[in-house]
């Protein structure tokens, strides 16, 4: 449970409640202080019907020292709440971040982005409202309901009668509104997820929303996820809205009765005006208190609503988990040992009895069609995803006997999107390593063929870029993300389709400074055009998720049709192009 959380702050959840109790207190004490002005100070009715400004004076400066104590109570109470709640949430929404963080590509995909974004943000605070109110309101409402009703009840029994009437109808109108809005907070938050979602995809994917003219439709689409969502929230605050008149209508005939109750107790003179005033406060208090309850139950149902939605995410196990194995050598080997591999909830194998082995030092390139699986083959050996069957051996070891950390840190790998980040040039290459020096950077860049572009910006390295690097060309953030893996002091290098933004005499010039100033990294080179990998060590062709063959650029120009195939589609197509 989410709750766990609080155990560290229970100190000022304790500190809070007893400074709402003095609080509270005071509250239920003014009203005799009011009676006895009125009766005694007003009235004079203990001094043969004379006033009595002194028990005025007296009386009235008590209140006055007793109301600023009873405020001070409640500065401290508030103090302390916000210093658990916050606290307590600050706590699960890092560690909601952190299980995120270490969350396999499947599990991401099935909560979806916006969900989670929704999860960490208004889950973690609806969670927050509901400690507040749980460390506050149920302390004062829970006084003034039980010390207000013997209170009133001390000033004349009969005043019981009215609280008996009063409460069974506010409970039951409570207990109504509570169980009709209980399965709607489930059904907002999910659509509060599923608009998050749109504008995520809206917001990443602006670029292709205005190439293709879709600002209308997407229009259209926000507004149906949003309008779901007002809908919702409408309903709720429909059922709400029922509370507070209701409330009103039972507190005024409430007070009416005990109006006439005490009426009829100060003609025969069981009581005095005074007591009738306190009588009155105190029932305000009582229901009022209850007033505030049904606001608590509503931040409370929602709240437990929120923490069941964390909890889902807290209570996430990764199905990737880390091996006890530490191989002490560092030499770069790979070897795909017989894989097979099926995303989840997909009924075919993607790749299907892989068999490979690429040697310290080596260049491998992999070339297919498009949907052959040459991704999916390099993201088994990070383990971004697990094998269906075989094992995929780093430095003689199977992967999944690794500490996720130590294997991940033999591989640099550059994705075929290359995600940046909102930082400097040099912050995003130093992402490959932190210690790295100027000269490490510089030189990691010049092979990436990115130093020279990145000198012309306005304050070269520590030029700032834009949220996923789109104040740069694609090509340039291909080249900022593979000198961020050449920094990094790793034994494999993966390319996945990381050139494909590069004009031909870059590449040539990247690809010589591999085979030259790199050549101790092993490297596996994912690309769709034979320029990119036909001076690679061996070239494994895929086909249909299955090895087709592997050699050189020579042997299968001789041995593989699909390999012939895709040369001769590129050579024809750059004949066209020429042409």
């Amino acid at each position: 449970m989410v709750f766990r959380y609080l155990k560290k702050y229970w100190l000022f959840a304790v500190l809070a409640s007893a400074f709402m109790v003095l609080e509270v207190y005071v509250d239920l004490y003014q009203p005799r202080l009011m009676a006895e002005i009125v009766d005694n100070g007003i009235l004079g009715l203990g001094n043969g019907g004379t006033p009595d400004l002194g028990i005025v004076k007296h009386t009235g400066l008590m209140m006055i020292l007793i109301v600023l104590a009873g405020g001070v109570c409640g500065i401290l109470s508030g103090v302390c709440t916000n210093v658990c709640s916050q606290n307590f949430g600050n706590d699960i929404r890092k560690d909601a971040f952190s299980r995120i963080m270490h969350f396999s590509f499947s599990q991401t995909d099935d909560f979806s982005v916006g969900s989670l974004i929704t999860r960490t943000t208004g889950d973690v605070t609806q969670v927050q409202n509901m400690v507040s109110q749980m460390i506050r309101g149920c302390v004062r409402c829970g006084m003034f309901f039980v010390a207000g009703s013997i209170a009133l009840v001390s000033l004349a029994a009969d005043f019981g009668i009215v609280i008996g009437v009063a409460l069974p109808l506010i409970l039951a109108e409570i207990i109504f509104v509570v169980r009709r809005t209980t399965p709607l907070f489930s059904q907002l938050q999910h659509r509060l997820d599923r608009m998050n979602t749109v504008i995520q995809e809206n917001v990443a994917g602006a670029r292709v929303v205005k190439a293709f003219v879709q600002e209308e439709r997407e229009a259209k689409r926000f507004g149906q996820s949003n309008g779901d969502l007002v809908d919702t929230q409408f309903r709720v605050l429909i059922l709400m809205s029922y509370m507070r008149p209701i409330m009103n209508i039972v507190l005024n005939l409430a007070t009416v009765a005990i109006i006439r109750i005490g009426a009829l107790r100060v003609q025969d003179g069981g009581i005095q005006p005074g007591t009738v005033m306190a009588a009155v406060t105190y029932l305000s208090q009582i229901l009022n208190g209850m007033m505030m309850l049904a606001m608590i139950f509503q931040t409370v149902t929602r709240g437990l609503t929120s923490a069941k939605r964390l909890r889902e995410v807290l209570d996430a196990e990764p199905p990737i988990r880390d091996g006890s194995a530490a191989p002490e050598a560092h030499t770069g080997t790979v070897e795909f040992r017989d894989v097979s591999f099926r995303y989840p909830e997909q009924s075919a194998d993607t790749l299907r009895h892989i068999t490979l082995s690429v040697g310290a030092g080596e260049t491998l390139a992999v070339i297919g069609e498009t949907g052959c699986g040459k991704s999916s083959l390099v993201n088994l050996i990070p383990r971004f995803y697990d094998v269906t069957e075989g094992a995929v051996l780093v430095d003689g070891t199977d992967v999944r006997d690794f500490p996720l950390d130590d294997l991940r840190s033999r591989i640099s790998f550059v994705l075929q999107k290359s995600e940046l980040f909102s930082t400097t040039i040099r912050e995003n290459i130093l992402l490959g390593n932190s210690d790295a020096s100027e000269e490490a950077i510089r030189t990691a860049a010049k092979a990436a063929q990115a130093d020279d572009f990145i000198m012309q910006q306005h304050d070269g390295y520590d030029t700032r870029v834009t949220e996923s690097g789109m104040s740069l060309s694609g090509g340039q953030r291909q080249r900022i993300a593979i000198s961020r893996a050449l920094v990094k002091p790793a034994e494999i290098l993966i390319l996945d389709d990381s050139t494909s933004a590069l004009d031909f005499k870059t590449e040539a010039a990247l690809q010589s400074a591999l085979r030259t100033e790199y050549a101790h990294m092993t490297k596996i080179i994912i690309a769709q055009r034979i320029s990119s990998v036909q001076h690679a060590d061996r070239i494994a062709v895929l086909d249909n998720g299955a090895v087709a063959a592997c050699g050189t650029h020579e042997e299968l120009l001789q041995t593989c049709e699909v390999y012939r195939e895709i040369y001769r589609s590129q050579l024809k197509k750059g004949a066209e192009q020429n042409g």
